[in-house]
């Protein structure tokens, strides 16, 4: 299938969603990294494609696409023509599946965004906000518990980009907020099977960036030792 997509994008949960899709679908694209600890996702030739300056995005010839959701939407809607990835539009299925990527969207990645923020980034340790956006990533976590127990794959019996979107953020928990995910059986599965497919496997690593998952590991140790050594602002 011929396209002319460029990524814009960085190996982070939101990042991965866009490349896991491409590989999924098997497109042809080019990638250009966007190092967001350089802040070059701020630089006025990127707010050109995405004015929120956030990545992923995509440009499609001259189609831009930014937000991640829309990106994963936009790519199985022009190329998915087989439906590997996705449900028809129309079908219950097909609602079930957006239901769950706006879950992604509106709950699960701003809240483990969150919890992320106070537990590795933050310059005041907060005990107040590392609980309370930890606590409410576990809840989401059951949220996607019980629907796993009762569907191979969240919106029906089929992988879609519900599923990309979900496992992309789900996947990070372990090593940058220490959630251990044997508390959630049915969804620890649903990662491990996840992570085996070979599209995933290359997608999760795009751009390459050289750094093993223990050097990730160890990266994140670093940064929650770095604001436990700080001062609780919960104190003042």
């Amino acid at each position: 299938m011929s396209s002319n997509i460029t990524l814009y994008t960085w190996p982070t949960p939101n990042g991965i969603k866009a490349s896991i899709t491409l590989e999924e679908l098997g497109l042809p694209y080019k990638v250009e990294g966007i190092d967001i600890s350089s802040n070059r996702q701020k630089e006025e030739w990127f707010l050109k494609i995405n004015p929120n300056g956030r990545i992923p995005a995509i440009l499609d010839g001259s189609q831009r696409v930014f937000e991640s959701g829309a990106v994963m939407q936009y790519l199985v809607e022009k190329y998915d023509t087989d439906r590997k990835i996705s449900y028809a539009p129309g079908t219950p299925e097909h609602v079930e599946q957006t239901s769950w990527l706006m879950f992604q969207m509106g709950g699960l990645g701003p809240m483990q965004g969150q919890a992320n923020h106070f537990r590795l980034f933050a310059g005041v340790r907060s005990d107040y906000g590392i609980k309370r956006y930890t606590d409410e990533t576990k809840r989401l976590f059951s949220v996607l518990e019980s629907r796993l127990k009762d569907s191979p794959y969240l919106a029906g019996s089929k992988y879609t980009i519900a599923d990309i979107a979900n496992f992309s953020w789900v996947r990070a928990a372990p090593i940058t907020i220490e959630i251990d995910l044997s508390e959630f059986p049915s969804l620890n599965k649903w990662v491990d099977n996840i992570e085996q497919r070979a599209a995933v496997q290359k997608g999760v690593d795009v751009p390459q960036t050289g750094r093993t998952q223990e050097q990730k590991a160890e990266l994140f140790r670093n940064l929650r030792a770095k604001v436990d050594a700080l001062d609780n602002s919960d104190k003042h």
